[in-house]
């Protein structure tokens, strides 16, 4: 039976902060006054409980029970609560679920652990293998192997000390010999680079700084989440975002759970979604933070056949070095193979170790005598081949982990017999060969090591590896095929408004590897691709210095993307590019030569001279980036869902990769670019920081974006639950150009796409727009009114969006 859906207290919009040290509560409450003229209803805040001191982003959790000290603490928080209703403002938190800080100085619970062994109360909090590594918890904190630092470890008191490391002392071991004193604890600290390999306690992803909590479990639950229940239950919050419930051991009953003890509050999930998967419908939420509403809005403003153009120009520029042709799902495959053999490989040791467990004790024939290997073969060539994050119980597994795949995944093996393997591994996570506590343990590690391993597959290594396109590696989007038809949008509405109509829309948020504007620019790269290869042709003629041609292009459109920018943030978040990708450099093993001439080439050529050249031609393209930007930003904000803005995205928004995307930003005293019109002086740049607005275009984005958000505050029934979205389609030669839509025959929106495009072939030419019987005023310019069928040329007048608003009936049969 499918959960009634939550209904409390729908946001009609919501405002992203980036809580830190440096923005505190108060610096929060100072902004909401601003805030609140915008036109959003909430404020969406980033985790409020305690973290890792000094934390600029609030993941790490280390306490669930205390609102975070460096913030204000419970009364800073309850004080900006009090200021955001006296503005008629709510809150809306993000919570963290999957896991903690592995920081036993901070994390009182885990220092118990480490202190007592599984023994301890809080042993039952975290996941941990304790029959691993001889029962001992790895912590992957030495610099080296332990006997070349055995002199930096000192006992200190009850507590082992490894410079700003501390870890407490198992009772009665203080006065052993250093060596025997390590081998007594309950926890063994080691090179880090045993991580990769060797840890038995479960990470997000394949950090090793944050630990797994079993939240599964109701005691955990109900520990990890008294705090902020309370406070939604005391008014404080109004709502809330989970992140990555895909790391969990069972999204549906936590889903479910946390439902029930919110009373029904208005919650969203961070879950990327696939191209074609959709949310499970039985999970009680409001829907997704909305990752896949940014892919479909982006993919409106992709030229298809200049993509695929632009695509072959790539693999020339960058050949040999476009990871094997530059083909995106082969990308995706060998990337997954290379997580899984290094990132991941302590994960699949132990999924490993719990399948072959499965098959020794097993009852049926079929399932003995699988050896280890097979078994790892086999996991890794299904895993490998899932096209989603992970399967749900709610959700037909079948479907996830398909016998397509299992059909490839047998070829890996050279014996036919052997390749059984794999029909025993699928039976074992379809859940075909038996129900008991072990056989769910299995299902629930495959599914969250399936979620760690497309994360860090897709989103953290494909995406810089295949960048033809960079605005389309975006997360939830779909790089090989990043563009979209109006009539495929149209019906990706139709369906969110008929199945999700709360759910969370965004184009910017904290974790966006570019901002929507940068997006919007790169978007018309796919109108202009072979103007684009000329000017890489002229900047890269003495480019024999750049380190390789697939980094080069990334370059050249990262700075297209993003505008004049200090070389620092371009060198940064170019040095971030090429670790992820992995295939010169990494994280965990930097080749200085490499990442020096990257930077020198980021210096003298992007950010040199020849970077001129590439600003020269984006500011000839700046009419029609504006266009992409205001289309972006009208059609978020008008779509079925409730829209989600990220700090200073209200302006001209331009940002890179975090930390790039997550510094402070000031906000202007309450009334400061408050307009009421569209014009190219309106809205006064205002927002500093990651992504300062300009006069011009931020300024007119600015006015959009308070005349979209003021009508959806004024007509919340427009948009709401019980509203109707219907496509408005327009006629003539350039109709394809014009993106429009009527919610509940109230409010009309219309966009410009491919505006280039438009302009090559000669404009709009007497392409109209029939509207929908009645008069109907511009929202963004007043005085303005149209009814019947208008010349699209005429309304785009100045601006190529528009947002109009019926203001009443014509007579009948004059529309």
């Amino acid at each position: 039976m499918t959960p009634e859906r939550p209904d409390p207290t729908v946001p009609t919009a919501t405002y992203r902060l980036q809580l830190q040290p440096d923005f505190p509560f108060s610096a929060a409450a100072a902004a909401v006054p601003y805030l609140a003229s915008l036109g959003v209803s909430h404020l969406h805040l980033s985790p409020v409980l305690e973290a890792v001191p000094g934390s600029r982003h609030g993941y790490d959790i280390v306490d669930h029970a205390r609102v975070r000290g460096e913030l204000g603490g419970e009364e800073g928080l309850r004080a900006l609560a009090r200021t955001a209703r006296e503005h008629g403002l709510g809150l809306v938190a993000d919570i963290v679920p999957n896991h903690m800080a592995m920081s036993p100085r901070h994390n009182r619970a885990l220092w118990e652990v480490l202190r007592e062994g599984p023994k301890s109360p809080y042993a039952r909090w975290f996941d941990i293998d304790w029959e691993a590594q001889g029962g001992q918890v790895l912590l992957p904190v030495l610099g080296a192997p332990v006997g070349e630092v055995l002199d930096d470890l000192r006992v200190d008191g009850d507590v082992l000390r490894y410079h700003d490391h501390a870890f407490p002392l198992r009772d009665g071991t203080g006065d052993l010999p250093l060596p025997q004193l390590l081998d007594a604890q309950w926890y063994r600290p080691v090179w880090w680079r045993l991580a990769r390999t060797e840890l038995n306690y479960r990470r997000f992803f394949s950090i090793s700084e944050l630990i797994g909590v079993r939240v599964e479990d109701p005691e955990v639950f109900e520990a990890t989440h008294a705090t902020v229940l309370r406070l939604l239950h005391e008014g404080v919050l109004d709502g809330l975002r989970v992140d990555h419930p895909d790391g969990l051991a069972d999204p549906d009953t936590y889903l479910r759970r946390l439902h029930e003890a919110s009373g029904g509050r208005w919650t969203v999930v961070e879950k990327i979604l696939a191209d074609g998967e959709r949310l499970p419908a039985a999970w009680p939420v409001a829907g997704t933070t909305g990752y896949d509403a940014l892919r479909h809005v982006d993919a409106l403003f992709v030229d298809p056949a200049g993509y695929g153009e632009l695509l072959g120009r790539y693999r020339a520029f960058a050949a040999p070095q476009t990871d094997r042709g530059g083909d995106w799902a082969a990308t995706v495959r060998r990337a997954a193979h290379k997580v899984l053999s290094f990132e991941l490989a302590t994960e699949m040791d132990r999924l490993t170790r719990v399948a072959h467990r499965l098959c020794v004790a097993s009852p049926e024939p079929a399932l003995r005598d699988r050896a280890p290997w097979a078994l790892r073969t086999a996991l890794r060539e299904l895993l490998v081949r899932l096209e989603v994050y992970r399967p749900y119980a709610s959700v037909d597994a079948a479907s996830v982990v398909t016998e397509e795949a299992a059909a490839e995944a047998r070829l890996a093996f050279p014996v036919r017999e052997e390749g059984g393997a794999v029909d025993v591994v699928r039976d074992l996570v379809l859940g075909r060969s038996g129900d008991g506590p072990e056989h769910v343990e299995f299902r629930n590690r495959f599914a969250q090591t399936a979620s760690a391993l497309r994360a860090k597959s897709v989103e953290d290594t494909a995406f810089y590896r295949y960048v033809p396109l960079l605005s389309a590696t975006e997360v939830g989007g779909n790089p090989g095929g990043p563009a979209l038809s109006p009539d495929e949008f149209h019906a990706y509405c139709a369906r969110v408004q008929r199945d999700w109509p709360a759910t969370g829309t965004v184009v910017s948020t904290h974790d966006t590897k570019r901002s929507a504007d940068v997006r919007a620019a790169l978007a018309v790269l796919t109108e202009c691709p072979e103007r684009w290869a000329d000017v890489l042709t002229e900047v890269t003629r003495s480019g024999d210095d750049m380190p390789d041609a697939q980094l080069a292009w990334a370059a050249w459109q990262t700075v297209f993307g993003l505008g004049s920018a200090a070389g620092e943030r371009v060198r940064e978040a170019l040095l971030k590019h090429v670790r992820e990708a992995g295939m010169y450099t990494s994280w965990t093993e930097q080749e200085p030569a490499y990442e020096d001439a990257v930077a020198r080439f980021v210096a003298e050529g992007p950010c040199g001279t020849p970077g001129e050249r590439v600003a020269a031609f984006r500011e000839a393209l700046e009419p029609h980036i504006r266009a992409n930007v205001l289309g972006t930003a009208l059609t978020h904000l008008t779509m079925p869902g409730v829209p989600d803005l990220y700090q200073g995205t209200e302006g001209e928004y331009l940002a890179l990769v975090d930390p790039d995307n997550r510094r402070p930003v000031r906000f202007p005293p309450a009334g400061d670019g408050e307009t009421g019109a569209v014009s190219n002086a309106g809205g006064a740049g205002a927002i500093a920081g990651a992504g300062a607005t300009s006069a011009g275009a931020g300024g007119t984005k600015e006015a959009v974006t308070r005349g979209a958000l003021g009508l959806r505050r004024r007509r919340p029934e427009v948009f709401g639950d019980a509203a109707t979205y219907e496509p408005l389609a327009a006629q003539g030669p350039a109709a394809a150009h014009c993106l429009a839509f009527v919610r509940s025959g109230e409010v009309v929106t219309a966009v410009t796409r491919l505006s280039l495009r438009l302009a090559e072939a000669g404009g709009w030419r007497g392409t109209t727009l029939p509207l929908p019987p009645g008069r109907w005023a511009d929202a963004l310019a007043p005085g303005r009114e149209f009814t019947g069928q208008v010349p699209v040329e005429e309304l785009f007048t100045g601006v190529p969006v528009a947002l109009l608003e019926r203001v009443g009936a014509t007579e009948e049969g004059t529309d």
